[in-house]
């Protein structure tokens, strides 16, 4: 069903669940500043979901489109019936009986049916020849479908309820009639704070801190209340290493029983960095997404991307600006990286009012990665694996600490924010996924929120094996720039790797090979007992020194407590 379309005399079939009142004005309530009564009167707003019934129907959807059974498919997101009936039939017309449609109880008015956003319900454009043969399929399956109408070459949209024309629209008006918003946008003001680094010899409490925080803290508490391993073909799980408690880049499953090729899944995050670069906060979680996925094995030339834009009030110029700013940086970042955005959702005014001051979250953009995995043997997982093994890192570090996690607990803001060159970027992500099918890599980790000494650490946690790093080594490029950068900054499209000492001169010709100078073998993993992370400053002197079991105990004590 890769091109849809409808035609005359399609019929107009609602497929899933049944409709209620919840989701009523839920597109109209996400456009509402939230305040200390929201809850009572918008309660009924936010959809009541069932993960059963949404699974039944995606089984009967991919059998339906394997024996195409229907000519074109849209699911009952914002504005249910009317947006999903509304935008098929927006070329030709349609006629709806609204009182075919099922409920989930009595009591609905047209109204009602017509705009409910309940959740489960898809509408498919059906040819008459073919509704038999897909109530046959639905029945075995258990889901309900039921016809509302059909697509008719009138120009117009008709409703109907219990023998009453309740709507007769003009399509061509309904969908272009309305007056065109135009909005105007600004330019946010970029900061110019610069943070003072703090002068001192160890940063043992900084690692603990941030280990602590919730952003990098372990998520074992949530994650261990949902099964990751349906059908016993997930590769990678959430968390992986020696005790399954460490936290991996991305998970891979296995789409197609008895197949080898995967699929990789993988997020990016940092709303830090939007309150004070919305361009470079979209640039970096789309390359945090990527490389996730090609962290575990993915192909950089086969991912595709979905974002999550969740913003403020967008009629105030500044906050529209700065949306303005993060949706050039999808496109830029799309187009450089060849990872086409194939779907995606909005979540605007996310803003609470009280006592007459509106607070909004800052501008926040996830971005979500699948990417292909041509041969799950090859996967790797981020969990240290044997001692004498070396650490090596990929990528330059630049002293542009602006939007960290290190700062924000420091209370220190900086302008300089890491920035993305999606060329050095691509080049990096290409040689890793060359390096991890020749068998080179043992593990690897992605640099993200806490940077180099938070990567090492969560490695050393997941192998429960210790490790030595030295900054007098690694890139040549990093060596001038300050112990705490080198520790905590974090610059993207970096990664640390572990590999075999026979393995490492094929690794480094790789990189060199594709243009890649930032990569340097920068420590080893240790057998001490008990396991211990140990990073010296290039005076040889410990900036931290910790037992492994101390920053285990930090990272999963938040959300065990």
């Amino acid at each position: 069903c890769a091109e849809k379309h409808v035609e005359s005399g399609d019929l107009i079939v609602a497929l899933g669940g049944r409709t209620g009142r919840d989701g009523i004005h839920g597109a109209t309530f996400s456009s509402l500043e939230l305040t200390s009564e929201s809850e009572d009167l918008s309660g009924g707003a936010v959809q009541i979901g069932n993960a059963i019934t949404q699974k039944m129907v995606l089984d009967v959807v991919l059998q339906a489109r394997d024996r195409r059974l229907f000519r074109s498919i849209t699911d009952c997101g914002a504005g249910g019936f009317s947006s999903a009936v509304g935008e098929m039939g927006a070329e030709m017309g349609a006629e709806v009986d609204l009182e075919n449609a099922p409920l989930k109880y009595a009591g609905l008015s047209y109204t009602e049916i017509w705009i409910s956003e309940a959740q489960e319900r898809m509408v498919l454009a059906v040819p008459p020849e073919h509704w038999d043969e897909l109530k046959t399929l639905c029945e075995s399956e258990h889901v309900e479908a039921t016809g509302l109408g059909r697509f008719v070459d009138t120009g117009r949209l008709t409703l109907r309820y219990q023998g009453h024309t309740v709507a007769d629209l003009d399509m061509h008006f309904l969908h272009e009639g309305g007056p065109k918003i135009v909005r105007r946008a600004t330019r946010p003001p970029k900061p110019t704070a610069q943070a003072i680094l703090p002068a001192r010899a160890r940063f043992d409490d900084d690692l603990l801190t941030l280990l602590h925080d919730w952003n990098i803290a372990s998520k074992e508490w949530i994650i261990r209340q949902y099964d990751h391993e349906v059908q016993g073909r997930t590769v990678i799980k959430p968390l992986v290493g020696a005790a399954e408690d460490g936290p991996g880049d991305a998970s891979v499953i296995l789409p197609v029983r008895g197949s080898r090729r995967g699929l990789a899944l993988s997020c990016g995050i940092n709303p830090r960095l939007g309150t004070i670069d919305a361009y470079a906060m979209a640039a970096n979680v789309i390359d945090e997404a990527i490389r996730n996925c090609v962290a575990v094995g993915a192909d950089p030339d086969r991912i595709a991307l979905l974002d999550n834009f969740c913003w403020g009030n967008p009629e105030r110029p500044e906050t529209l600006g700065s949306l303005v700013l993060a949706a050039q940086a999808c496109r830029d970042l799309a187009l450089a990286f060849r990872t086409p955005f194939i779907s995606g959702k909005d979540s605007l005014y996310n803003e609470f009012s009280q006592d007459g001051q509106s607070t909004a979250i800052p501008p926040t953009l996830l971005i979500s990665a699948m990417g292909q995995v041509p041969d799950v043997a090859r996967c790797v997982t981020m969990d240290l694996k044997s001692p004498g093994n070396l650490l090596v890192l990929i990528g330059a570090t630049t002293e542009a600490p602006g939007g960290s996690l290190w700062l924000e607990h420091l209370d220190e803001s900086d302008a300089r924010t890491p920035m993305v060159d999606p060329p050095t970027a691509l080049a990096t992500f290409r040689t890793l996924h060359k390096a991890i099918n020749q068998g080179l890599v043992r593990s690897c980790h992605d640099l993200s929120e806490g940077g180099l000494a938070v990567a090492a650490a969560e490695m050393a946690i997941a192998g429960r094996l210790g490790a030595r790093l030295t900054l007098a080594d690694g890139p040549t490029s990093d060596r001038s720039l300050p112990d705490p950068i080198r520790l905590f900054a974090e610059t993207p499209s970096r990664f640390l790797l572990e590999v075999h000492p026979a393995d490492l001169p094929s690794l480094v010709s790789l990189f060199f090979d594709s243009g890649i100078d930032a990569c340097a073998p920068i420590g080893e993993v240790t057998a001490t007992e008990p396991p211990q992370l140990v990073i010296e400053s290039p005076s040889g002197a410990s900036l931290i020194d910790l037992p492994v079991e101390r920053l285990r105990h930090s990272w999963q004590r938040p959300l065990a407590d």
